[in-house]
């Protein structure tokens, strides 16, 4: 057990990383593009795959590609709006669209009335996630694509 300790401490300080920083790691640069949907009401109160109450009024959302607990920046390809929102559940497996979107940010978005949305997502750091988000609350005004 020392020694799977030790070993474990000088692969950390060789890579140049300390233990703490190597769980903090977050890839900020992934971007993909794909279809949006948004949730059904018949999940409001359900719990989410994090164990969050889910409720379409918090700016979340549900990819089976997406790191749980990761903030993204989605951009609705057909107008140019932006929405920041926290991945915080999961789809169902056979479920193809990159993302499923709570009914605000569907609505910041301007796709709640057609269902679906081409879109563009981008993984951002937890510091601008919680930024945007604390903005999108302040405001009822969609962010723009130059805001962040």
């Amino acid at each position: 057990m020392r020694r799977l300790l030790l070993l474990t401490i000088l692969s950390c300080s060789l890579t140049g990383l300390k233990a703490q920083d190597a769980q903090k790691q977050v890839t900020v640069s992934e971007s993909e593009k794909g279809v949006a949907s948004y949730y059904h009401d018949k999940f409001i109160g359900r719990k989410t795959a994090n164990g969050e109450v889910f409720t379409n009024d918090k700016f979340t959302a549900a990819s089976n590609k997406l790191k749980l607990g990761s903030y993204v920046k989605v951009t609705n390809l057909s107008n140019g709006e932006v929405v920041y929102v926290k991945i915080n559940d999961r789809m169902a497996a056979s479920n193809k669209r990159l993302i499923d979107l709570a009914s605000i940010a569907a609505k910041r978005l301007d796709f709640h009335q057609k269902g679906i949305a081409k879109v563009k997502v981008d993984v951002v750091s937890e510091e601008e996630g919680r930024a945007g988000i604390l903005a999108q609350r302040a405001t009822n005004a969609p962010v723009r694509n130059n805001e962040f």
